[in-house]
């Protein structure tokens, strides 16, 4: 009895998430690459955080130097005290162009700052002689189509909003990504519904941090990047301060993607474990309570199918429908379907490297990110 009514949660669990949490699981309703008319070009300053990032800058620097935006387009590269040649390569790729691209070595980090969000400030400070209307947040391996530029801002314009923020299309090659990149897509718009966060009336408010459009004057209206400096989910918690009296929007692309490639499950683990913890405000009760309802929602059902009776039947039906809701992710990302089963499985994965986050938060190395520990017991950057 005890194990028909923990089947029947979990079948009520899924039926919530699909018909009640802003059909996040739709994908093809967040996807929007379509050109909307561009009533007048402001001025956009590109400001990209570059930390060792030698190996991809170069490409994404090419990309924006490419794109057939009608108005000022100013790049802006932070080189975040890098040991490899990151200043370097991204003036390469700018060596024919040079005029449009300004690479700055940012000053020493200073407490209460995260890396990230340290580059984005210096970034935002040279910016002011070429006073932009809008900046560009985007990191060191996005590459963006040529009309990238151009369709966040007629977005922007068209909806009077003042964060436009697009998911790039995730590098998914690897046998660890072909797993569980697709599931973070799922996980992340689970959390911020698309709809929910362009709705104005909902509080929820969510971006990716790999493209982010921002209007200048908003931005100032929160007190620029030191209202968020010393968040590590810094993409949302823009969002966040700006949506307190602005418009977002969020949504997803199939035209500008990420580069960055995970070639093990241990180094996508530890890309989910940098903020896991620090997502559940470092809280021990938080952390028992999400894997608990991890458990009940993703674990329980393939479980109770051996139990037999109704435990059974609420067990396959809950199955069933997460398998249901997971589907179109998987399809975005060309993934066989036949996978959509193992979400479960894949769900264990994650529920570990939460778990694994909140022990090297612990330990004192929390948030660690190409050499710098980032969240530590005094909420503090060092």
């Amino acid at each position: 009895m005890i194990a028909a009514w923990v089947g029947a949660l979990s079948f009520s669990i899924w039926v919530y998430l699909l018909a009640g949490r802003g059909r996040f699981w739709q994908v093809s309703r967040a996807v929007t690459d379509l050109k909307l008319p561009l009533t007048s070009p402001p001025r956009v300053a590109v400001v990209v955080p570059a930390r060792n990032e030698a190996d991809v800058v170069g490409r994404a620097v090419r990309s924006l130097l490419e794109q057939d935006y009608a108005g000022r387009l100013q790049i802006f590269v932070v080189d975040d005290h890098s040991s490899d040649e990151t200043a370097s390569v991204a003036r390469h790729a700018a060596a024919d162009e040079g005029q449009r691209l300004t690479v700055i070595s940012a000053m020493p980090l200073p407490t209460g700052w995260t890396g990230k969000m340290w580059a984005l400030s210096q970034g935002v400070q040279h910016t002011a002689e070429f006073a932009p209307d809008y900046f560009l947040f985007t990191d060191a391996d996005i590459i963006h189509a040529p009309d990238s530029v151009t369709c966040l801002v007629a977005r922007a314009q068209a909806g009077n909003l003042d964060l436009v923020s697009m998911m790039a299309l995730l590098h998914c090659s690897s046998l660890a990504e072909r797993a569980l990149i697709p599931a973070f897509v799922f996980f992340f718009f689970m959390l911020y519904p698309p709809e929910w966060v362009r709705n104005p009336k909902r509080k929820t408010a969510g971006a990716a941090g790999g493209d982010i459009l921002v209007r200048a004057e908003a931005l100032a209206r929160i007190g620029g990047i030191t209202s968020i400096r010393n968040e590590l989910i810094d993409d949302c918690a823009l969002a966040r301060e700006i949506k307190r009296n602005g418009g977002v929007w969020l949504g997803l692309t199939l035209n500008t993607c990420s580069i960055r490639g995970y070639a093990s499950f241990s180094s996508v683990g530890r890309m989910i474990s940098r903020t896991a913890f620090y997502q559940l405000r470092h809280s021990g009760w938080l952390l028992i309570a999400t894997v608990l309802g991890l458990a009940i929602t993703y674990l329980v059902p393939p479980v109770m199918v051996f139990f037999g009776g109704w435990a059974a039947v609420w067990g396959a039906a809950a199955w069933l429908l997460m398998s249901i809701a997971f589907w179109p992710t998987l399809r975005f990302y060309s993934r066989s379907l036949t996978s959509a089963p193992l979400l479960p499985l894949i769900a264990l994965f994650y529920t570990g490297a939460t778990i694994h986050s909140a022990i090297q938060y612990w330990l004192g190395q929390g948030g660690e990110w190409k050499g710098r520990v980032q969240d530590v017991k005094s909420h503090l950057a060092g």
